[in-house]
């Protein structure tokens, strides 16, 4: 992947954490940067569902609602995010 206009940072690691970095670009044969930006993908990823969940949750205040309501919360919810 090429990455046009992309932005070089540097990092520091803890020893331990740079080694199985180390290991696992050997085992995957992929760079440190493809490594770290997928890594950096699922996290942000994950704080999106639970951004998501979260919502959820104050939406349904402990209500039971269907299948079909958590639908259109999803909607509602993307809209919110969109506008935000």
């Amino acid at each position: 992947m090429q990455l046009r206009n992309a932005k070089t940072w540097s990092i520091s690691l803890p020893p331990e954490m740079a080694k199985e970095l180390e290991k696992l670009m050997k085992k995957e044969s992929r760079t440190k940067s493809e490594l770290v930006r997928e890594a950096l993908r699922r996290y942000m990823d994950e704080l999106k569902w639970k951004d998501l969940y979260r919502y959820g949750e104050l939406k349904a205040g402990g209500k039971r609602i269907t299948e079909e309501e958590v639908v259109g919360l999803v909607h509602e919810y993307r809209k919110e995010k969109k506008h935000a």
